[in-house]
């Protein structure tokens, strides 16, 4: 039995985890999009500042590279003032190595390197992924990093198509997947980022490829819960789109209003939570 990238779907380990089927999923469809895309659209302006649409390919490929044990490229970013925090600056080295590829390498390294991501997934044990260890949200079980990269990798096919013009993939088993993250920031944001009283309430309404519904009600704390509440304080509705690419930092609350996004409720409430919806670093 193999996936989309050929590969078979258990190897020496014989590893069968969920999420290496996302990963799996998540990797063909930012491969057919590259290879569906023009090269002179590598060039174009991605959502991230610094960052074309080319340097989001270069990030994947790096970030997979280096799990795979690949030293860090020894390039010169002092140039890329973008890159501020020390990770950034750790992912920066990856993209600078690549400014200079063709669009044409950058696909070949990319189907190459996700197919050597799998292969070496597919042989883990489960007990290596249930391995604690490092990973962008602290230390957490290989298992639960894997799933960081696939809301990494879907977000950055989103700026991708947001860049190009070519919506797509916002709905699925992936996507789902992606979503979690977002859900689970949803309190932080409402509670903590936006200062939201006790006894306000906050509804999520996406439209367009996947209408979603978020409930967010603060009762001490600000805890995401499963009914919409009956009269909520707020109610924000916006196109799917703009709620992923507010929640990934990539548009900022003005753009978002641009977007389509719409406050009902108590403005004021509403404001701050669209202006404090970026939760990715």
């Amino acid at each position: 039995m193999t996936d989309g990238t050929d590969q078979p779907t258990t190897g020496p380990g014989g590893t069968d985890d969920p999420v290496i089927d996302l990963l799996a999923d998540s990797w063909a469809s930012l491969c057919t999009l590259a290879d569906d895309l023009p090269d002179e659209a590598f060039a174009l302006p991605s959502p991230l500042t610094g960052w074309t649409v080319q340097d989001c390919f270069s990030h994947v490929i790096g970030t997979e590279r280096s799990l795979l044990g690949d030293p860090p490229p020894d390039v010169d970013i002092s140039g890329c003032t973008h890159a501020v925090s020390p990770f950034q600056q750790m992912m920066e080295v990856w993209v600078q190595a690549r400014r200079d590829a063709t669009p044409a390498e950058i696909r070949a390294e990319l189907a190459t390197t996700v197919a050597d991501r799998l292969a070496a997934l597919r042989a883990m044990t489960e007990a290596e992924l249930s391995v604690p260890g490092w990973s962008p949200i602290g230390e957490v079980p290989y298992r639960e990093f894997m799933k960081v990269r696939v809301f990494d990798c879907w977000m950055h096919e989103q700026d991708i198509r947001r860049a190009t013009g070519r919506p797509g993939h916002e709905s699925g088993p992936v996507v789902d997947s992606a979503l979690d993250n977002i859900t689970r920031a949803l309190g932080f944001i409402v509670g903590k980022r936006a200062g939201a009283p006790d006894g306000s309430s906050v509804v999520f309404r996406t439209t367009g490829g996947n209408q979603i519904v978020r409930s967010v009600v603060v009762d001490g704390r600000a805890a995401v819960v499963p009914d919409v509440p009956p009269s909520p304080t707020v109610e924000l509705t916006m196109p799917f789109v703009t709620f992923v690419a507010l929640a990934g930092g990539r548009i900022d609350a003005a753009q978002g209003v641009a977007e389509g996004a719409t406050v009902d409720g108590d403005a004021d409430l509403g404001g701050r939570v669209l202006a404090s919806m970026a939760f990715t670093p």
